[in-house]
C-alpha cells in the first residue's frame, strides 16, 4: 500500500514538474518575442561590447606546434632560411617538424649503433648519416622544383612577349602567365602579380620573386625588365632575346651533362663500392669483418677509409659539376 502511494506521488510530481517547465519555457518564448517586437518598433540596436575584443591583424607563422620549441626556434636566425628552403621545396612542413625528424633520425640510429659496437664516434657518424636524410630530402625536392621552374621559364616569357605584342600591359601579361603556366611557374608569377595589384612596386615584387626562386635565369629576366623600365625600349624584344639566351644555356647544360655522365657514374660507384663490399663481407663472414670495430687498428682503418671516401667523392663531384 505504501509503495502504491509513493509511486502515485512520484507520478504526480513528475507531471506537475513537466507542466511547469513547459509553461515556463512558453512564457520565456512569449516574453522574448514581445521584447524583440518592442526593439524593432523602437529601433533599438544592441551593440556588442568591443572593449575586451583584441584583433591581431599581423601575419603569424607557426614554427612548431609545440609551444616551447616554437619560442626557441623563433630566437634562432637560421629559422627564416630553413622556412625559405621549405617554401622553395613546396613542402608543408614546419621548421620544428624538420628539426624533430632530423633529431629522431640522429638519436635512435646513433644509440643503436653505439649499443652494437660500443664505439661512441661510430654511433655519432651513423647518426649524422641517417639524421641528414630529412634535410637531404628537402634539398632534393627544392632542387627539383627550381629545375622545373627553370625549364618552364622560357615558355612563360614567350607568353609575356605575345601578350605585349598584341597590346596588353606588362601587368596583364603577368596575369596571363599565372593562368596558363603550370606549377611552379604559374603560382610564383601569381604571387608577384597579386603583390603588384595590392600596391607593391614592380621592382619590389620582382625582387621578392627572385628571393623565392633564386636561379640565375630569373635574375637575368628581372634585371632586363628593371633596366627597360628605367631606360625605356622594346620590352617584348628584350624578353624574346632573354628567352633565347636561356634556351641556349639549357642546350649547353645538357651537352655538358652528357659529357660528364661517365664521371658522375664513376664517382657514385667508387663511393658506394667500399660500403657495399664491406656489408656483403660482413654478411658472409661476420667474425672476420668484426675485427674492424673490435680492435684499435681496425677502428683507425675505418676512420681513415671513411675520410678518404668522403674526400674522394667531393673531389669527383667538384670535377664533374660545371657551372654553365
Amino acid at each position: 500500500m505504501v509503495l502504491i502511494i509513493v509511486l502515485v506521488f512520484l507520478g504526480v510530481f513528475a507531471v506537475v514538474s513537466l507542466i511547469m517547465v513547459a509553461s515556463g519555457s512558453n512564457a520565456s518564448q512569449e516574453s522574448k518575442l514581445v521584447s524583440d517586437r518592442l526593439d524593432s518598433v523602437l529601433a533599438i540596436e544592441k551593440k556588442p561590447d568591443m572593449s575586451n575584443l583584441i584583433v591581431d591583424v599581423r601575419k603569424s607563422e607557426v614554427v612548431s606546434s609545440i609551444p616551447w620549441i616554437d619560442r626557441f626556434l623563433r630566437e634562432i636566425e637560421f629559422v627564416p632560411r630553413v622556412r625559405r628552403l621549405l617554401a622553395q621545396a613546396d613542402l608543408k612542413w614546419t621548421v620544428g617538424g624538420l628539426v624533430l625528424m632530423s633529431a629522431a633520425a640522429f638519436i635512435f640510429p646513433a644509440y643503436l649503433v653505439y649499443l652494437r659496437t660500443g664505439r661512441f664516434l661510430v654511433g655519432v657518424a651513423a647518426g649524422i648519416a641517417i639524421g641528414s636524410i630529412p634535410t637531404l630530402f628537402v634539398l632534393k625536392k627544392r632542387s627539383y622544383r627550381l629545375g622545373k621552374f627553370e625549364a618552364g621559364l622560357p615558355e612563360a616569357l614567350d607568353l609575356v612577349v605575345s601578350a605585349l605584342r598584341v597590346g596588353h600591359s606588362f601587368n596583364s601579361a603577368l596575369g596571363l602567365v599565372t593562368r596558363e603556366c603550370p606549377d611552379p611557374v604559374g603560382p610564383e608569377f601569381k604571387i608577384c602579380y597579386e603583390e603588384q595589384n595590392y600596391g607593391l612596386e614592380l621592382k619590389t615584387a620582382l625582387e621578392n620573386m627572385v628571393t623565392r626562386v633564386p636561379i640565375q635565369d630569373l635574375r637575368i629576366v628581372v634585371t632586363a625588365i628593371l633596366i627597360q623600365k628605367e631606360s625605356g625600349g622594346n620590352l617584348a624584344e628584350v624578353l624574346e632575346k632573354t628567352a633565347q639566351v636561356i634556351r641556349e644555356r639549357f642546350r649547353l647544360k645538357r651537352q655538358v651533362r652528357t659529357h660528364t655522365a661517365q664521371g658522375r657514374l664513376t664517382g657514385i660507384i667508387l663511393t658506394l663500392l667500399p660500403v657495399v663490399l664491406g656489408f656483403l663481407l660482413y654478411m658472409i663472414n661476420p667474425k672476420m669483418m668484426s675485427l674492424l670495430w673490435t680492435r684499435e687498428l681496425g677502428i683507425k682503418l675505418l676512420y681513415a677509409a671513411g675520410i678518404m671516401i668522403v674526400i674522394g667523392g667531393l673531389i669527383i663531384r667538384k670535377i664533374v659539376n660545371m657551372d654553365v
